[in-house]
């Protein structure tokens, strides 16, 4: 990944500090390893979020705030990336993590009714909660796990390119 590209869409660290509903964690938003983009804190940045993204629970942001600042990881990134289950896209994740937790409990998965209500949600929440939240873990463990070990073979790629670039480069000018 390319430092200058994520640092555009990154918010800075002065903004944050600025907002007001933030002031609670200015300890954390003062601490300049939390605003380091190097291969270990994106990868890692990337585990969190993607690992809280993928939890139904509310405070989805503290807690990949909190994972950022245990692991020294980026947490403008970790952060933005639980956004990944937004509220258009949540039903469809959660449903899928259940089916996941109901397929790894061998329960029988229940049937979507042609029209949802809350009412019907609210009958079925005791039969759900438990695949949903086996395979919520189940599913933020398995892409965490990806995610991290993509970025840092994505960033290693950038890496080795760059190094070719520059060395076709010194070669084209010790010919000259």
């Amino acid at each position: 990944m390319s430092r200058r590209w994520l640092q555009r869409y990154i918010p800075s660290q002065e903004r944050l500090q600025r907002t007001r509903s933030l002031r609670f964690m200015h300890h954390m938003l003062g601490d300049p390893a939390m605003w380091v983009l190097s291969r270990r804190s994106v990868a890692n940045a990337c585990m969190v979020g993607l690992f809280a993204a993928m939890l139904p629970i509310p405070g989805q942001m503290l807690l990949a705030a909190f994972g950022a600042y245990c692991l020294r990881a980026n947490l403008p990134l970790s952060v933005s990336l639980v956004w990944l289950t937004n509220p258009l896209t949540m039903p469809v994740v959660f449903y899928f993590n259940y089916r996941v937790g109901a397929w790894v409990m061998n329960y029988p998965a229940r049937q979507v009714p042609d029209h949802i209500t809350t009412m019907w949600i609210a009958e079925q929440m005791a039969h759900i909660i438990l695949p949903l939240a086996v395979g919520s873990v189940i599913v933020g463990l398995v892409l965490a796990t990806a995610g991290n070990v993509l970025v840092r073979l994505i960033w290693r790629f950038q890496i080795y390119r760059s190094w070719r670039k520059r060395a076709r480069r010194r070669q084209r000018r010790q010919r000259q």
